[in-house]
Order: C-alpha cells, then sequence, then structure tokens
C-alpha cells in the first residue's frame, strides 16, 4: 500500500522562496536566544532561579483553591500546575534575583495552613538559585554548541565537507525555528525544552542523512543529467518514507502532547514543531544548498582557466 504515489516536486526551483521563508525563520530564532540571553524571554526556574513544590492530595483539589491559599499567605507570584489525575499540583515560584531558600517552606506551610495537615502530602521540592540558573544557561548553550560542531564532523567524513555544512545550517535552522516558536507563543523555556531541541537536532539530521545519500548515489549514476535533475530526482525518491517515517513520529508525539500530562507537554510540543520544520528543511534547505553550492564552485572553477 502507498501513502504517497511517485511524485515529481522541483524543490529547486523553489529553493528562493524557501530559502526567504527560511530566513524569517531564523531570525525569529536569533530574536528568541537574545531574549533568553537578556534574561526577558519566559524563562523557567531552571534558567531564572526560583522554588518548585510538588504537592498530592488525598482528595481531587480546585486549581483555583490553590492559587487562592497561597495568594491569602503572601505568595502572589506562584505558577501552580495541576496534573491530569487531579490530585497533583506542582506549585512554581520565579525568581530571577536575591534569595530563594526558605521559599518552598512558605508554600508548605501556606497550604497547610488552608487545607489541613493531612490534606496532601510534599512529593518534590526544588529551589535554584540565580547563579545556578545562570550557568545551567552556559551549559545549555555549549552542549547544543557541541552537538552541532559533531553533525558536521559526522557529515563531513561520510559524504564531504559541503554536505556537512548543508546538513548543520539546515540542523541550526530547525533548533532556532521551535525556539523561535516556543517564544512566540511564550512557553517556558526550561531544561526539558532544551532536551527536546537536542532530540529534535538528532532527528532533524536523519532525515537529511537519507536524501544525502540519495543524492551522493544519483550523482554516480545519473552522470549525463543536470546536477539540478539529481537532486530533485534524489528526493522525490525517498520522500514517502520521510514522510511516512516523520508522519508515524508525528502520532507518538501528538499523543504525548495531548495525553502525556502537563510535565511532557512542552517538550512533546517542541518535538511536534520540529518534525514539521524538520522535514521541510531535509527537503527545501539543505539539498538546496547542496545545488547552489556546487554551481558556485564549478563556475568559479571554470573562471580559473
Amino acid at each position: 500500500m502507498e501513502i504517497l504515489g511517485k511524485t515529481s516536486i522541483d524543490f529547486i526551483s523553489k529553493r528562493f522562496i524557501s530559502y526567504a521563508v527560511s530566513a524569517a525563520l531564523i531570525l525569529l530564532g536569533c530574536v528568541a536566544l537574545l531574549q533568553i540571553s537578556r534574561g526577558a524571554a519566559n524563562l523557567g526556574i531552571d534558567f531564572a532561579g526560583g522554588t518548585s513544590v510538588q504537592v498530592k492530595f488525598v482528595k481531587p483539589v480546585n486549581l483555583a483553591d490553590v492559587r487562592q491559599a497561597l495568594s491569602k499567605n503572601g505568595i502572589k507570584d506562584s505558577d501552580p500546575q495541576q496534573f491530569a489525575d487531579g490530585h497533583s499540583v506542582m506549585i512554581r515560584l520565579k525568581r530571577g534575583s536575591g534569595e530563594v531558600a526558605g521559599t518552598s517552606q512558605l508554600v508548605e506551610a501556606a497550604l497547610r495552613k488552608e487545607f489541613g495537615d493531612q490534606a496532601f502530602t510534599v512529593e518534590a521540592s526544588t529551589e535554584i538559585g540565580p547563579a545556578i540558573g545562570k550557568e545551567l544557561q552556559q551549559k545549555a548553550l555549549i552542549a547544543i554548541a557541541v552537538s552541532l560542531a559533531g553533525i558536521v564532523a559526522y557529515i563531513a567524513w561520510r559524504f564531504e565537507f559541503r554536505f556537512g555544512v548543508a546538513a548543520t545550517i539546515a540542523t541550526f535552522h530547525d533548533v532556532l525555528a521551535a525556539l523561535g516558536f516556543m517564544y512566540l507563543l511564550d512557553k517556558e523555556i526550561t531544561l526539558l525544552v532544551v532536551t527536546g531541541l537536542l532530540t529534535l537536532a538528532g532527528y532533524s539530521l536523519s532525515d537529511t542523512v537519507v536524501i544525502f545519500d540519495r543524492i551522493r548515489e544519483n550523482l554516480r549514476l545519473r552522470r549525463r543529467e543536470s546536477l539540478g535533475d539529481v537532486i530533485n530526482a534524489s528526493i522525490n525518491q525517498v520522500l514517502a518514507r520521510t514522510f511516512m517515517t516523520s508522519f508515524t513520529t508525528m502520532l507518538a508525539t501528538l499523543a504525548l502532547l495531548l495525553i502525556g500530562g502537563e510535565v511532557l507537554h512542552d517538550f512533546a510540543l517542541v518535538l511536534c514543531l520540529g518534525i514539521v520544520v524538520g522535514s521541510y528543511s531535509s527537503w527545501f534547505v539543505a539539498s538546496p544548498i547542496i545545488y547552489d553550492w556546487r554551481n558556485w564552485a564549478e563556475a568559479r572553477r571554470k573562471a580559473r582557466r
């Protein structure tokens, strides 16, 4: 059974449109990155510093009651989030600066005062100072940079240097685009979001490698055809495979997004955005870069004669 039949899409002729779209996505990602570095984005307590307390109530609790109980006791900047079971609540308080030690005890005391000692149990409590948050920001950026450097080295070794650069540009494009959309949606940037971005980098690369493999094979077998025809044919030959891989992965990711609960929601959202952008970049960004680079190199070689 074929979901997608034989296609003959001219990807190369549409490259300038895709370049314009990609430039906008990269610009959005750069703005998000700048805002994160300035601390102006919606940073989670992992990066901004703060307190996280997870409590489990004996009976299902109304989230508005939890928020009111905290506000009544002077804790006005809380961000309580309820889990799917209705019993567990995650309470987060961001602190960009200043002392955070002891905040979890204040939260616990406020809940016990309003709901009673036996109404809930504290399952987890985390306090992160702003200095540690800043260090985590730096380590997250280093982790992304190292992963991209590894991608360049791997693709350059497996194919050739220009393939490695094209794959890295496409991967960098995907990560920035996903980050930009998260910023645009005002989602919290947490360590789990960074984990999703790193997962996306690896997933996007696998799609690109499949296409590059076919391009390399066809460059040897179809020497008489133009470079554009070879690249178009290569993408179309594996289009059904890459589409179905993305589609089935998207189904699993949507399951996490819709029923995975509050904790996994942003991680799954990053992957959903990344799968769409990653498929687009494999077809419309990475391969056209190879086309333009090879043509430029060939024109330069002829000019030297």
